[in-house]
């Protein structure tokens, strides 16, 4: 079923390109799946119509395969055609305007508030624990604290200097990515939290609020990641569900659950775009679908005929 045309397209890609042999194996049953399918429009690869690809891409996308599949299948068939076009073996190219199905973007993954409670309570050691155990505790409170009270990335975390909680301050300056500052409100929890780091760390000649071993660096992402871990654990949650980004996507969420407008949403987060901001929307997706089942007069009727 399959033309010349694809064995000088294999024999050019393991020529020119040192295709492996599994890719060429890929490529000839891509080319092989869009033969079938527009035979049964009665065409070939080499009269393919532009219509007839895109039915089978749709038929791809309707078969249930992941799009990551569907575009690389695609990918496949323009550099096919873009080959027959050099070599004189087409005089158009039908592949040229087909569209790539865009991949779907993962919703976030976040905790419900009652799981991040139960995270800052475990954050408290036993009473008779070792000094060294008790500090850990007090860390990882004020940690947790600052995450989700503010949003912050991991980075800008541990970056932050002992100087940006000193006295009353109700915000902190933090640096982001791309050196972009912005300020983050801080809640009286988290600043009575982080002064009870300071406190324990009084001794301690470091410019950070999260120090490492060596004083004059902070604490490393690893350090942090060890003892959120401990935290998960001792708070019955599965420590896979938890990270730092996961604290920062249920900052964002239960505030957008709570009524926060978007563009405050932008500016705490410092998202550059708002398009990254809105992948929270599905937050108030939900609530907008409650108002409607719970206050519209249809609504209302269909539950009372059920």
């Amino acid at each position: 079923m399959l033309s010349g045309g694809v064995d000088l397209f294999l024999e050019m890609l393991a020529a020119e390109r040192a295709a492996a042999p599994n890719t060429l194996a890929a490529y000839e049953a891509d080319l092989t799946s869009c033969a079938e399918s527009l035979a049964r429009e009665g065409q070939t690869l080499q009269t393919a119509t532009t219509e007839g690809l895109q039915n089978w891409m749709a038929a791809l996308v309707g078969s249930g395969q992941a799009r990551r599949t569907v575009a690389r299948r695609l990918s496949c068939i323009r550099q096919f055609y873009l080959f027959l076009l050099r070599e004189g073996m087409r005089v158009d190219n039908p592949a040229a305007h087909l569209d790539s199905p865009k991949p779907r973007t993962p919703l976030p993954r976040f905790l419900s508030e009652s799981e991040v409670l139960a995270l800052l309570n475990a954050c408290a050691e036993p009473a008779g624990a070792s000094l060294a155990k008790k500090r850990r505790g007090i860390l990882a409170k004020a940690a947790l604290e600052l995450l989700y009270a503010s949003g912050l990335r991991i980075s800008e975390l541990l970056a932050l200097p002992r100087k940006a909680i000193a006295g009353d301050q109700r915000m902190i300056m933090v640096r982001g990515k791309g050196g972009r500052e912005r300020l983050v409100p801080l809640s009286d929890s988290a600043r009575e939290a982080a002064q009870a780091l300071l406190e324990v760390d009084a001794h301690l000649e470091s410019p950070f609020l999260f120090p490492g071993r060596d004083p004059a660096k902070p604490m490393t992402r690893q350090a942090f990641d060890r003892i959120l871990h401990t935290v998960a654990i001792r708070a019955e949650i599965d420590p896979a569900r938890l990270s730092p980004h996961v604290l920062r996507h249920s900052f964002a969420t239960h505030l957008l659950a709570h009524g926060a407008d978007l563009r405050a949403l932008q500016m705490l987060l410092g998202h550059a775009d708002i398009a990254t901001t809105q992948i929270y929307t599905h937050v108030q997706t939900e609530r907008l679908q409650k108002a409607v089942q719970a206050h519209h007069p249809l609504a209302a009727d269909s539950a009372h005929t059920k």
